[in-house]
């Protein structure tokens, strides 16, 4: 079913429409859910949360791209019950681990600023991974937005671990700079 179609029936309170999600989509936000929490109870629990999700933020909004809005409520959930889980100390720590190697690039975000100031962050890092190779933003992407593990990204691309780490290195150098030339100065 076309996605027009599946947000339709949202719009006008179908069920059906979480059904044709699940049956559409439901593998790759498994996949998002699994690679985050790495339990598979974990993560089936966070993709039936992105179907509530989904149902109840329609409408108001009406995405273009249903597979990245699922995705990315797929991806919300999933951080949220990881960090509830490394909170009771049974975390494995990627997470932490991921945000940390990015932290040196765009530093911490206070819950005291601004939404727009973090919306211009997002366009200015979006900017910079429109400006890479695809392999290289291929990468930097499984990393930190999916949060995979060095070796299962050298796995998926067929490099070395430590080809995968230079490349995340010299991207984040890369990063830390236009983030400067943009004036976000850390």
């Amino acid at each position: 079913m076309e996605d027009a179609i599946i947000v339709s029936l949202y719009w006008a309170r179908d069920e059906r429409a979480i059904a044709e999600s699940a049956a559409k989509y439901g593998a790759y936000c498994q996949s998002i859910a699994q690679a985050i929490l790495l339990r598979r109870e974990d993560a089936e629990e966070s993709v039936n949360d992105t179907w509530a999700g989904a149902w109840n933020s329609m409408p108001p909004n009406c995405p273009e791209h249903l597979r990245a809005f699922l995705g990315k409520i797929t991806r919300r959930i999933s951080m949220k019950r990881l960090r509830e889980r490394s909170a009771e100390k049974r975390g494995g720590g990627r997470y932490e681990l991921a945000l940390e190697e990015l932290a040196e690039c765009v530093g911490s975000v206070s819950s005291a600023q601004e939404a727009l100031e973090r919306k211009e962050l997002a366009n200015c890092v979006d900017r910079f991974l429109d400006g890479l190779k695809s392999e290289e933003r291929n990468v930097f992407v499984c990393r930190y937005w999916y949060l995979d593990s060095i070796a299962e990204i050298s796995r998926r691309f067929g490099f070395s671990q430590s080809k995968v780490k230079s490349m995340l290195f010299r991207t984040r150098e890369r990063l830390r700079e236009h983030l400067r030339k943009e004036g976000y100065a850390i």
